[in-house]
């Protein structure tokens, strides 16, 4: 109680603006928010901190940090309840599936997300905010703010709903475009170690990266792959390998 009241009371130091926000935030989400600066802080793209000359932290990419951590339990936990028959490489290979950038960002697109992305200047009306990589990272930081907001439970259910809600898994199990996953299966039937994911390198300026992957099994480099975000270079490097490592 005495932190909703307090809640209540730092909204009214924001702007009507910010306000509206916050009062949007709290429906998209269904939860009730009581530190605004966390969610606002989770949609603020990095191009709106630069104009604003706010610190390099209050863009969205600490929270993603975080986000990135917790929805990787939550969905372990999601899939462990499932399917609790299931091996390891199952588990490993669905999870992979649910965590992707593109998944995230569906997720995302289906719950309006990118209404809320705030953008600088610069990049407005460029479609920066429907992009898969932002969408997905900005996702992953509203997970992280609720985590850090309500703490885990309170956020396990959050998540849980929404993948409930926006995922079909006999569809997605029936996917076989996971490269990293079946490249890891394959390694391991080899006995093999893991494949190694390396960032050869960047380009392109922040908001519209590009980046190569180089990835490495048993010190062997088997394949190059470039893509928007480091997810997709990698499953792009991944698919690579695939048809080098039958070479082997």
């Amino acid at each position: 109680m005495i932190l909703r009241i307090r809640a209540l009371w730092e909204r009214r130091k924001l702007d009507s603006v910010y306000r509206k926000k916050i009062s949007a935030i709290e429906k998209l989400i269904g939860i009730p928010v009581r530190r605004h600066g966390l969610y606002l802080k989770a949609l603020r793209h990095r191009s709106s901190v630069a104009e604003k000359n706010l610190s390099a932290t209050e863009s969205y990419e600490q929270l993603e940090f975080m986000g990135d951590a917790v929805l990787d339990l939550v969905v372990s936990e999601i899939i462990f309840e499932k399917y609790p028959a299931s091996t390891e490489g199952f588990m490993t290979q669905l999870r992979s599936q649910l965590v992707k950038g593109e998944k995230l960002a569906e997720i995302a697109r289906n719950i309006g997300l990118m209404e809320y992305i705030e953008l600088g200047d610069r990049v407005r009306n460029q479609g920066v905010e429907n992009a898969d990589s932002v969408l997905a990272d900005v996702f992953e930081a509203l997970v992280g703010a609720v985590f850090e907001d309500h703490g885990y439970q309170t956020c396990r259910e959050f998540v849980m709903k929404l993948y409930d809600s926006n995922i079909v898994f006999d569809d997605l199990i029936a996917t076989k475009d996971n490269y990293k996953s079946i490249l890891l299966e394959q390694v391991q039937a080899r006995k093999m170690p893991a494949p190694v994911y390396k960032i050869v390198q960047e380009t392109g300026p922040g908001h519209l990266k590009t980046f190569e992957v180089e990835v490495i099994v048993n010190n062997l480099s088997l394949g190059h792959g470039i893509g928007k975000n480091k997810k997709k270079a990698e499953q792009a490097a991944a698919e690579q390998a695939l048809r080098e490592i039958k070479k082997l």
